[in-house]
Order: C-alpha cells, then sequence, then structure tokens
C-alpha cells in the first residue's frame, strides 16, 4: 500500500464531525477536547450550561443539541475544526450537509451493549457516504456491560470490520486505565489530565497478544506483506503497524474502537493523537463532494446573529480571504471563525479550514463554491421525512409579513423544515421532522423574531362523493328594474369510479343555452363542487348539460354561473353524499424484533397492514408496510419512538381516498359545521 499517513505541516486544517445517539455525550466530548488541547482553560458542562456547544437558549432548556456547534482546537502542532452534530432524530438533519464536509466522524456511543442499535442509522449512513470513521465508547468509568460484548453488537451494523485499539484495565468492578494494543502500552486514567502509563499487568499480557493479533490479522486483509510476516510467525515492525493502522482507517476499510468519559477527560489525549495520525486531509472530503480540490463547500446557513447572515463552508482549496470573489456574482464578506455561538473575525481562512462568510447571500446548504462549476452547483442533501406539521397564525394579525419573512428565515438555515401556503384550506402550514423540531423552530419564532403564533393541527382534506344520479333543474331569475338576471340549467349528475375526478359534457341542442355562456354554467358546478352538502368538496361526479333557456336581454354569464351553482347544491342534495377520507401508504422501518409491535400501533390506528418482512437495505431491522388514514397520523411518531428505544422512523405518502362511515363520518361532518358556523 502507498503510504497516505498525514504530514503535520502539510495537510492544513482537518473537520472531524462528532455523530451519534442523542445523549452519547457528543458536545461533552467536544468541550472535553478543547479542553485537554489548551483552548479552553475550564472544562464546562452541558448539564450546567456552562459548556461551549450548545450555547442556543433552546439547547440550554433541552441539555442537548438543537443544532451543529462549531469549535476549534490545535493539539501538538496540527489544527482541527469540529461538527458536533445533533443526536436527536428530530434535530439530526441539521448535521447531515456538514458531514460532507468533514474528514472523519467520531460515532460516539453508550457502553452498554444492548444500546448498541441506538448508532446503527448514523453507522449506515456514514457507510453509504464513504466518511472515514472511528467510534468512541463514552461513559467507561460508569459501564455495566462488557466491552467485547459491545463490540460483537455492533460489528453487524457496520460494513467495515471494528477494530478495538485499546483493551481496558479494571480494578474490581471498575475500569480505571487501558492497554494501547498498536503501542503494547498500560496506561492509568488520571482525572483531567493525560493518562499515565504503568507496568502492563500480568493478567492482561496474555489477552493484549490475542487481540494484538486479530487486529494484525484484520489490517492484513488489505496488506499482503503483512499478511506474509503473520503467515512467516515474524512480528512486524511498530512502524510498519502504525502506517497500515493509518492507512486503513483513512480509506474506511477498519473502523478504529477507542473508549473513555469525555466527563473526566479519560482517554480524550488518546483520541486526539489518533486523530492527528489517522484522519485524513481534505484532498479526500473534495474528492468525495466531486470537486478538483478547489473551492468552498457550503454546508449551513445561519441568521439572526450579532453579524447577520452567515454562510458557513469548508475551505477546499488553497485558501480564502476576504473579499474573494467566490463566483462570477458573489464576493465573500467578513470571515468568522466559529468558537460555539462566538464570531471571531479574521482575515484569511487556510486550506482544510472552517469558516463563516458574511454578505455571500447567494451561497446555499450543500453548494460547492468555486469548484468545477465556478457558479456553485448543489449537492442534494438527503432529508429525513416530516412527518409533523403545524398550522400557524400570527397572535397579532399585522404580523403577517413579519411571519412570512421569519418562516423564509428559518427554513433558509434549517432544510429540513418546510413552509407552504395552503391555499385550499387558506392555512399557513409548518412541516417538520417530528414535534419536537416544530415547537424548538416556534421558540426560535418568537425569540429572533417577535412573532408569536397561535397554532392547530392542518386540516385533513376529507372530500364526498355521491352514490346516486339525478337530474336537476336549477333557474336563476330576478328583476330589479332595468335589465334583469335570468339563467335556466338542465343537467344530469352522475357519481364516476373513484379516482376519475370530475368531467363536465354538455349536449345542448338548439341553442337553448347559447355557447357562449356554457362555460359559465361549468364555472357555476365547480362552485358548488367546493362545498357539498357535508360541507367538503366534491369529487368523482361527471355532469351533464343537457337542457335550459334564456333570455335575450336579460341573460348574461353571471346568471348562467348562478343557475349552474343552484342546480348542482340542489341535485347534489339528493345523491346520497357520503364522506371520503384520505388513506396513506405508510412504510415503517424499525430495529430487530421490533416488527410486531409496530404493526399492532397500525392495527389500532384504523390501519391496514400490507406486508411485515424485513427492511429492505438493513437486512436486520424491520418494514411494516400499510395503509393509514391521515387522521390517524397525529401521534404515530412519538408513539412508534416509545417502543423503540426512539430508532423507528416512517414516511406516509397520500394514497387513495376511502369511504368513512357511522359514528367517525358523523363527528367529522358536525366538527366542519361547528367550524364554518
Amino acid at each position: 500500500m502507498a503510504s497516505t499517513t498525514n504530514n503535520s505541516k502539510t495537510c492544513g486544517v482537518r473537520a472531524v464531525a462528532l455523530v451519534g445517539p442523542a445523549g452519547a455525550g457528543k458536545t461533552s466530548l467536544a468541550e472535553a477536547m478543547l479542553f485537554a488541547s489548551g483552548a479552553i482553560s475550564r472544562l464546562g458542562s452541558v448539564e450546567a450550561g456552562t459548556s461551549v456547544g450548545d450555547s442556543s437558549p433552546e439547547a440550554r432548556a433541552r441539555r442537548g443539541s438543537t443544532e451543529i456547534n462549531l469549535t476549534r482546537f490545535s493539539y501538538l502542532g496540527d489544527s482541527f475544526a469540529v461538527i458536533d452534530t445533533p443526536g436527536s432524530v428530530g434535530f439530526a438533519a441539521d448535521g447531515y450537509g456538514a458531514l460532507g464536509s468533514a474528514d472523519m466522524a467520531i460515532v460516539v456511543v453508550d457502553p452498554e451493549p444492548e444500546r448498541a442499535a441506538l448508532a446503527e442509522p448514523i453507522l449506515r449512513r456514514l457507510d453509504a457516504m464513504k466518511l472515514p470513521h472511528a467510534v468512541f465508547v463514552n461513559k467507561i468509568d460508569a459501564a455495566r456491560g462488557n466491552i467485547h460484548d459491545l463490540l460483537e453488537a455492533m460489528q453487524p451494523l457496520s460494513s467495515a470490520p471494528l477494530v478495538a485499539r485499546q483493551i481496558p484495565i479494571r480494578e474490581g468492578e471498575k475500569i480505571t486505565g487501558f492497554v494501547d494494543i498498536a503501542l503494547e502500552r498500560a496506561h492509568r486514567y488520571v482525572p483531567g489530565q493525560e493518562s499515565e502509563q504503568i507496568e502492563m499487568p500480568a493478567d492482561l499480557a496474555e489477552r493484549e497478544a490475542s487481540e494484538r493479533f486479530h487486529m494484525l490479522e484484520t489490517l492484513a486483509d488489505h496488506d499482503d506483506a503483512l499478511l506474509e510476516t503473520l503467515l512467516m510467525d515474524e512480528q512486524p515492525s511498530l512502524d510498519r503497524v502504525l502506517q497500515d493502522l493509518a492507512e486503513e482507517a483513512q480509506a474506511g476499510w477498519v473502523v478504529p474502537v477507542m473508549f473513555g468519559s469525555a466527563l473526566n477527560g479519560f482517554g480524550v489525549h488518546r483520541l486526539l493523537k489518533l486523530l492527528r495520525h489517522e484522519a485524513p486531509s481534505v484532498e479526500q472530503a473534495a474528492a468525495r463532494l466531486g470537486t478538483n480540490g478547489k473551492g468552498l463547500h457550503v454546508f449551513k446557513v445561519a441568521n439572526g446573529g450579532a453579524v447577520g447572515r452567515l454562510a458557513f463552508a469548508r475551505v477546499l482549496g488553497d485558501g480564502l480571504n476576504e473579499g474573494a470573489e467566490l463566483s462570477t456574482d458573489m464576493r465573500a464578506g467578513a470571515l468568522f471563525a466559529m468558537q460555539g455561538d462566538k464570531p471571531s473575525k479574521k482575515p484569511a481562512a487556510e486550506r482544510g479550514d472552517i469558516v463563516a462568510i458574511a454578505k455571500a447571500d447567494g451561497a446555499r446548504p450543500g453548494m460547492v463554491i468555486g469548484g468545477n462549476d465556478d457558479n456553485g452547483s448543489a449537492q442534494l442533501i438527503e432529508m429525513p421525512a416530516r412527518n409533523a406539521s403545524l398550522a400557524l397564525r400570527p397572535k397579532n394579525r399585522q404580523d403577517d409579513v413579519k411571519l412570512s419573512t421569519a418562516l423564509h428565515k428559518l427554513t433558509e438555515e434549517d432544510p429540513a423544515l418546510l413552509w407552504v401556503q395552503d391555499e385550499a384550506n387558506h392555512e399557513t402550514l409548518l412541516r417538520g421532522i417530528n414535534d419536537e423540531h416544530l415547537q424548538v423552530t416556534l421558540q426560535r419564532l418568537k425569540r429572533r423574531y417577535g412573532v408569536e403564533v397561535e397554532t392547530h393541527s392542518p386540516q385533513i382534506a376529507y372530500r364526498e362523493s355521491i352514490r346516486k344520479g339525478v337530474t336537476q333543474r336549477g333557474r336563476h331569475k330576478k328583476q330589479s328594474g332595468g335589465h334583469g338576471q335570468y339563467g335556466d340549467v338542465v343537467i344530469e349528475v352522475r357519481p364516476m369510479p373513484r379516482g376519475s375526478g370530475f368531467v363536465f359534457e354538455e349536449k345542448i341542442s338548439g341553442g337553448v343555452v347559447p355557447k357562449q355562456w356554457i362555460p359559465a354554467v361549468e364555472a357555476g358546478v365547480r362552485d358548488a363542487m367546493e362545498k357539498g352538502p357535508m360541507g367538503f368538496p366534491v369529487v368523482d361526479v361527471t355532469v351533464t348539460l343537457v337542457d335550459g333557456s334564456y333570455h335575450s336581454v336579460d341573460s348574461s354569464e353571471l346568471a348562467f354561473r348562478l343557475a349552474g351553482k343552484l342546480a348542482m347544491n340542489e341535485a347534489l342534495a339528493q345523491c346520497q353524499p357520503y364522506l371520503l377520507e384520505p388513506v396513506a401508504h405508510v412504510a415503517i422501518a424499525s430495529p430487530p424484533g421490533t416488527g410486531s409491535k409496530m404493526g399492532s400501533v397500525v392495527s389500532s390506528r384504523r390501519g391496514q397492514i400490507l406486508n411485515l418482512g424485513s427492511h429492505p437495505e438493513w437486512q436486520r431491522w424491520d418494514m411494516v408496510e400499510a395503509h393509514l388514514p391521515v387522521s390517524s397520523l397525529d401521534g404515530l411518531d412519538a408513539e412508534l419512538r416509545s417502543l423503540s428505544q426512539g430508532l423507528a422512523t416512517f414516511t406516509a405518502e397520500f394514497d387513495h381516498l376511502s369511504e368513512l362511515s357511522g359514528k367517525l363520518a358523523d363527528d367529522v361532518v358536525k366538527r366542519a359545521t361547528l367550524e364554518h358556523a
């Protein structure tokens, strides 16, 4: 293998993403890395609200990340930018775009084997992105389980082999240190400091030798020379082992596994040393992004800070100066380095650096600027399903414009949010990942932009149709001096098969309804169909204009439109109308062994299970497909997650309309009547 080991003087700033399940301690690890490197003089705490990251009021209140945190430090002469991503499902999408900028990801997990599955979604994403990564088992000082059992539980979740780089030293029930398998050295943890080297415990010598041989065997899968050395029962040189560890980690062929405790600083220095030697440089990230090693990758936009709109970007090329031309129509304003929420101005950014750029108004998340396409090309960022929605209206009706402006800014910086104007129901809808995601957004809306809103569940798109046909006359006649109004039509109304929509025909003979007024009759019919006898739009009917009469003076377009509406209103009341509810096709992905629970939830919500089997891509996971009334989707996300350690996800797409009858239909009609009273 050709050497790819980094030269600390030439590789520039390297970007490391911290990822993993909520509550694993990612932000605490970021804090510990800053403290261990000397970037901060005092170790802060997420629980106490004193950490560099999670500094927003929303994150402080939740004691958990609601957006990415950007920090930076230098360690033994190497510079690093850290992207601490949220683990909670509702906010994890904020980090998806940033992962494209990272050179390496550190997957932070709990030490308990039964919680291993929590890391599966992010491990699958990293595998798909081909992003090199390592695992840091946090909270090792409080571990109840066995590290070996944890690795066995996690290995099926990863496409690359997990390679333990340490084995624990135990004193009684507590882990007090580790043996570095590569260096064959034992260390004891020292709170808040680098660990101290100690003599190898005699009872661990045999296990260390076995684990080291297993590690070398794994490395030899990609190194024929090493394989030959092992087959000859010879010991490879330490330099050879360290080089292979670095090369194979950078290539993503193996996943190194370290452990420690962020709160106590255990194992943090060793993790930093791994990053120095094994984190790739920016060229590898640029290649994944499909660029020629130039330009910028924009991964987030932030509005509302002290310095206004900022575009966060990774410098893929040799550097970036303030005022530099980014593209033919975009120039960089002031440049800022971010340490949590504190920006510090800098005249230039070096290769690999992460920088906040002011006044780059054309920059959008996912955009690569100044690479192969000088004007900027957007990279598609896959977003999770937006399964929660709210209808909004400002408490102060004069805040309509402020609300629109604020929602535009919030959705620009959080692509997982979407807001639309539902013209049919005259509602402003805000859609997000889950209820927690939307509630935090409403808090930001009030805090940043001073807009308070009233919310309610969006109206469900009920429809109504008819069982039988009728023939009905509609005559509009009015005389009030001068020209009057006269329109007279006869229409046939018939039901059509489900999903057919609406068809209007005319079979007029003898000119009893002049041709120029036939479109007005259709318009009147459509007016009546906007709200049928049960209070909802009417679908799946065909209407035929068969007869009528007109007056040479008093007939007009308006008169025939009103006649058409009158005829249709009276006809629909006689056609045995019935209610239709929208039904979604739902696909639920859940961890192994939870499929039956998901199926029970579907059945309890009036759902029809179509398929219960294995996930098509994740063989260990379950997949439930079902038809579920849209009215039953409310609260589904929270219920599924409560039964699956927070891991189950679902997608829902409109599939068809289905008849709703009995008390359920009566209740819907009653509510609609009260709302429109």
